[in-house]
């Protein structure tokens, strides 16, 4: 009886004046040259709330274009002219940043976001026509100051300020006066990251058969981390985050694994729902602040709009099997183990090659592979090329290595088992997981029959150890399991209900 895919959400949040302002390569170079030209002319690319919503890759990450439709668009597509412009998708939303920042005030419970009054009321007004956030959570909006008060505090405090459309409209503060883990800078980082992440929750209980009270366990899979100076990380976001999304009957607890972590969350939802311990278990994560912008200095010179001006976040129902809904298959995993190596034979092959290997299964046999799906208009100019693509040739590669199929038939494999990248390049986000929406649905109409998703993460980026890491698993057609499950023990039940009146009528003839 494996797991199975319930559902899943993505959002988006508009956020430019976060990447002017929280974006770590704006800055960092604010802190080595406030006066560069990058820095002066940045707003200038900065993209309208409207522009990101008309924006290819965007629609298609919410769902109203799937990957097969965005391929078919010539690139770069930030050129290209969308027939979808709307904030809704059938997965998620685009938020603008006003509703967001009124967002991440709501999330804030030890009230350290300020909020000019003005700005708060407006964002207030707007919030109440939103169709997934409690009227009672509002509330946390009518606490507006005056905007003297915020500068004010901005300039006698180490705040974070909070812009919209270049204005200050509110701050953050820290929550401690030396604690560092306290910050102001990290507590807003940590809010955001929650913002996005409750924003994933609520379109993915919007979007679902299963009421929010039916959750059991919720996996948080972003690459924050919160806590105080006696422990830097120890959580809990994942508790956090269902607060606010009013998963009453909810506990859960983070799971962290830089880009691979969204995989390794969903292999220890699949494995708590197979055993029995829990129904239903939800893998989610907010964005990261840190990584809007990152590659806006190629972008910039090279005359393009800034295209990371995005959080992003998803959310990920897994439960138990309904018969219904594609499986989670635990007993094709890849791993990259401690022993396995760097080179990118032996990363790729144990990720693929090896698991299917074991359960006679060849590279072809999986129909769609699911990688790093980071969108290539945002990591050709800045000399990281394709990325999904060069993983598809790299499994294309092993494949032919391995006699499965001839070299000529590589660009024809990595045509018939690859996607387009669409993903906002934020770690964690685009890694295996944004697909996974679409992925269901193709499955479930028999279009598919397997699906491999993959997630891989460079740990040296900690500084603790030069290792590589990733996991993959397998998503399959429904076998019907739930079905057979519910006949099965109501067949048993029968047997041993006639069972029982043939032992009674043998004791009777007995007795006579």
């Amino acid at each position: 009886m494996y797991s199975v895919l319930k559902g899943a959400s993505y959002i988006l949040a508009h956020t430019p004046d976060m990447v002017i302002h929280n974006g770590t390569t704006q800055t960092t170079q604010r802190t080595i040259d406030p006066e560069s030209e990058y820095l002066k002319n940045l707003d200038k690319s900065l993209r309208t709330y409207e522009e990101c919503k008309a924006y290819l890759p965007n629609q298609t990450y919410i769902g109203n274009m799937t990957p097969q439709e965005l391929a078919g668009y010539e690139q770069p597509w930030f050129l290209q002219k969308s027939e979808h412009t709307e904030r809704e998708g059938k997965f998620g939303e685009i938020m603008p940043e006003d509703e967001f920042i009124g967002l991440i005030a709501i999330c804030d419970v030890f009230d350290l976001v300020k909020l000019e009054v003005n700005f708060a009321n407006t964002v207030r007004s707007k919030l109440e026509s939103h169709s997934l956030i409690n009227p009672a959570l509002l509330k946390a909006l009518e606490k507006g100051v005056a905007l003297p008060e915020v500068k004010q505090l901005i300039e006698d405090t180490r705040v974070e300020p909070l812009y919209f459309n270049g204005n200050i409209v509110g701050c953050i503060k820290a929550a401690h006066d030396i604690d560092q883990s306290l910050s102001a800078h990290v507590i807003f980082e940590n809010l955001v990251s929650k913002a996005s992440c409750v924003l994933s929750l609520l379109h993915l209980i919007g979007k679902t058969e299963v009421n929010a009270e039916e959750i059991d366990y919720v996996i948080e899979c972003s690459e924050e981390a919160c806590g105080d100076m006696n422990q830097r990380g120890g959580g809990n976001f994942a508790k956090a985050a269902s607060e606010m999304a009013g998963l009453v009957n909810a506990t859960g607890s983070d799971v962290r694994g830089f880009c691979a972590g969204p995989a390794h969350a969903l292999l220890h939802a699949a494995a708590l729902v197979k055993s029995g311990t829990f129904k239903h278990v939800i893998v989610a994560a907010g964005g990261s602040t840190a990584k809007l912008g990152m590659n806006g200095k190629d972008h910039v010179n090279k005359n393009m709009p800034i295209l990371e001006d995005c959080v992003a976040g998803f959310a990920v129902l897994i439960s138990a099997n309904d018969g219904v809904s594609p499986e989670i298959n635990s007993d094709i995993v890849g791993r990259h183990t401690v022993g396995t190596g760097s080179s990118p034979q032996n990363v790729i092959s144990s990720l693929t090659a090896i698991p299917l290997e074991k359960v006679g299964l060849k590279l072809s046999d999986i129909d769609k592979y699911s990688v790093e799906m980071q969108n290539p208009d945002i990591t050709k100019p800045a000399g990281a090329g394709n990325v999904p693509e060069a993983n598809y040739k790299m499994i294309g590669a092993l494949a032919a290595m391995r006699k499965e199929i001839e070299k000529s038939q590589l660009a024809d494999f990595v045509s018939e088992h690859g996607l387009v990248g669409w993903a906002p390049t934020q770690g964690h986000i685009p890694s295996g997981v944004p697909y996974l929406g679409f992925a269901r649905q193709e499955l479930m109409d028999k279009k598919l029959n397997r699906v491999m998703v993959i997630g891989k993460g460079s740990l040296f980026l900690g500084r603790m150890t030069n290792l590589f890491d990733g996991v993959s698993f397998i998503l399959q057609q429904n076998s019907g399991a739930g079905e057979e499950k519910s006949v099965s023990e109501t067949s048993v039940r029968k047997l041993i209900a006639d069972s029982l009146k043939d032992f009674a009528k043998h004791l009777q003839g007995d007795e006579g």
